[in-house]
């Protein structure tokens, strides 16, 4: 990827989302492999990921797989026989977190580091490049200005990606332990419980609520729809869509939102090109509030605010839709904010319970009885609905219309090409030049007669040259260089059409090289720390010798290894408890009588028999979420034996099992 080439990267679950990706404009799209994925349950097979490779270099779009788990010794081989075969099946790139991987005989494809290499320093992001990675997605909590210190500290051709959508994680990437250290179950290894998303009453020193039942770790979904051009400004040039776990719906939608927003940036920047060929159109206007989401934030882009939480919800509260007129016995009459608004059978409805608890409402039936007003009868019983009463406000969060629309074909994507059609000396030619300048060119014998009817004849000639529908092409302009009006039959004209068509799909198939594996630096680069504590996810011999033959020399254990059995830090985080509740001391400053009264102790959470001690750290702004791991979990199947050793001079020469 050239440094003046945009990139809109999408998600996919398997590979027909993948697919429909690249049709709604994607230019590259990230699935994971058979296993070692971030997403466990986001799987999938070669020769299905073949497949995706296949259509996607039709438009030069790229894939990339996702091998971005942290990985024990004996997983080594496995993870290495899965690359070649990726490689072989046609990836472009493979993302990944374990730096293990690069110390194995990997084929020549393209690194990229993944999101769990929690990349927020100007000092990490060169050590990566330097390691050989082509391209690396930033931390999501960097502010503008933090993105353009890494981009100055990096070469143009390392490309930079940002997530631009979707879902938060409010642990810095790669940082977050709380799942294993309750459950067993590794975010590094791609199985969250999402911890984060529960709600905690949140209690100061002393034991005093500050705040009930409040999901204080979840955050909004990302959105920096009204950020690109900032971003591009500041050095990025691939734009992340999340979601490997997100359908069809929702790939097909935000990825059709962010292709047509980033054509608008290039098409007022002549200095930026697309990074894949073609042009999408689309049979509906994309909307990403239509899909699930938990509201919207920009989150750190812009510094720090005060509501990029979820605090009341981690669920989809919907749109503002109706309030509620009248309620009988098995029904409930609305009133439509719009009086054009329609409702359909199994749309779903939401609505806000006196304790901000969001309670949802299923449409068994839909009934319009007058304008503006709908009788609607839910699925379950009316009693089961707390609080619902005339005047409640009613959101939808399932549109049943929307999505029966995206479940049919609802994008085209098309290759522009010139057509020229000549005469030869037994026959006639047609040649083909695409928008990339890839040229293919035919000839077929045949006599030649003059037409009787020029005018007819030559229109006829140029409809039958045009049929490109059924092609990825569509013709920008048709030439007719002949010495004079030929009568042609429609079979040979079509005949050379298709023929033409084969051969420019060749043309362009050859010339879509992959990209190329970058060279580490030499002598090797030396990593910015010479200790690694277990927040460095080191959980193979492979990994602790990269670091170890790049200058670090005392390097622990993964946090999955359970050797911190004390209180340690099992989420880091710019996200502040503290500054959301506006108990932010930096936030009192300057207002009379607050200033200096409030001190930045720590917080508990508490759900259940679960607790969790909030720590700040305001000189980094920054929020440490405390805990231990459980004794059951400690029981469990006994880790891999992993030995961290020291490597300084003047330490004993022997490991230490762990």
């Amino acid at each position: 990827m050239y440094p003046h080439q945009i990139e809109l990267l999408a998600p996919a679950r398997d590979a027909d989302i993948g697919i429909e990706a690249v049709k709604h404009g994607a230019d590259a799209v990230y699935i994971g492999g058979p296993s070692f994925g971030a997403r466990a349950a986001a799987a999938n097979a070669i020769a299905d990921i073949a497949r995706l490779v296949a259509y996607a270099h039709r438009f030069h779009a790229r894939v990339f797989a996702t091998l971005n788990t942290i990985l024990a010794d004996d997983e080594l081989d496995a993870a290495r026989t899965q690359i070649w075969q990726l490689h072989e099946a046609g990836v472009d790139a493979l993302i990944i977190q374990d730096m293990g991987l690069l110390e194995l005989d990997l084929p020549p494809i393209q690194l990229h580091a993944s999101t769990q290499c929690d990349i927020r320093t100007p000092a990490k992001a060169r050590f990566l490049q330097d390691v050989g990675f082509s391209q690396m997605v930033l931390a999501r909590e960097l502010d503008l200005g933090e993105i353009a210190a890494i981009r100055a500290a990096t070469h143009p051709e390392t490309t930079l990606e940002y997530f631009v959508h979707g879902a938060l994680c409010v642990a810095y990437s790669g940082q977050c332990y709380i799942s294993h250290a309750h459950t067993g179950r590794s975010a590094n290894r791609g199985d969250c419980s999402q911890a984060c998303r529960l709600p905690y009453r949140v209690l100061d020193m002393e034991g005093r609520i500050v705040a009930h039942d409040k999901h204080v770790l979840s955050m909004k979904d990302n959105n920096q729809s009204v950020h690109l051009e900032a971003l591009v400004d500041a050095g990025i040039r691939s734009f992340k869509i999340e979601g490997r776990y997100k359908d069809m719906g929702y790939v097909k939608n935000v990825t059709a939102h962010y292709r047509i927003l980033l054509d608008e940036l290039i098409a007022r920047r002549p200095e930026f090109a697309r990074a894949s060929s073609g042009r999408t159109t689309f049979a509906f206007t994309p909307d990403p509030n239509q899909n699930f989401n938990r509201e919207f934030t920009d989150y750190f882009v812009n510094g720090r605010r005060a509501d990029i939480g979820a605090f009341d919800t981690p669920k989809n509260p919907g749109l503002p839709l109706a309030h509620v007129t009248t309620l009988g016995d098995a029904w409930i009459e609305l009133e439509t904010d719009d009086p054009g608004t329609v409702l359909n059978n199994g749309d779903g409805l939401c609505y806000y319970t006196l304790q901000k608890e969001l309670a949802g409402l299923a449409i068994n039936r839909a009934e319009k009885t007058g304008e503006g007003r709908w009788r609607v009868f839910p699925k379950d019983p009316l009693t089961g609905f707390k609080d619902l009463r005339a005047g409640t406000q009613v959101n939808r969060n399932r549109d049943m219309a929307w999505l029966r629309m995206l479940e049919k074909p609802s994008a085209e994507r098309r290759i522009g090409v010139w057509l020229r059609f000549t005469e030869t000396a037994d026959g006639f030619a047609l040649t083909l030049t695409d928008e990339d300048g890839h040229v293919a060119r035919v000839e077929a014998m045949h006599a030649r007669e003059a037409a009787r009817d020029a005018a007819r004849t030559q229109a006829s000639l140029r409809e039958h040259l045009g049929k490109l529908g059924a092609t990825i092409f569509e013709a920008l302009d048709i030439r007719l260089e002949l010495s004079q009006p030929w009568f042609l039959p429609a079979s040979f004209v079509n005949a050379l059409r298709r023929d033409a068509v084969v051969a420019l799909e060749a043309a362009r198939a050859a010339a879509c090289g992959r990209p190329p594996r970058a060279p580490a630096a030499a002598p090797p680069a030396t990593y910015p720390e010479d200790t690694l504590s277990y927040l460095a996810n080191v959980f193979n011999h492979k990994a602790r010798d990269f670091y170890a033959r790049h200058g670090v020399s005392v390097i622990d254990a993964a946090y999955e290894s359970r050797t911190e059995t004390g209180e340690v830090s099992l989420m880091i985080t710019r996200h502040c408890v503290r500054y959301s509740l506006s108990l932010c001391p930096k936030q009192a400053k300057g207002v009379t009588g607050v200033q200096g009264t409030l001190r930045a102790a720590p917080l508990v959470l508490v759900n259940g028999s679960e607790r969790l001690t909030l720590r700040f750290d305001c000189k980094r702004c920054e929020m440490h979420v405390m805990g231990t791991i459980k004794p059951a979990v400690l029981r469990q199947a006994e880790p891999l034996k992993f030995y961290a050793m020291n490597l300084r001079p003047d330490a004993p020469a022997s490991g230490r099992p762990v």
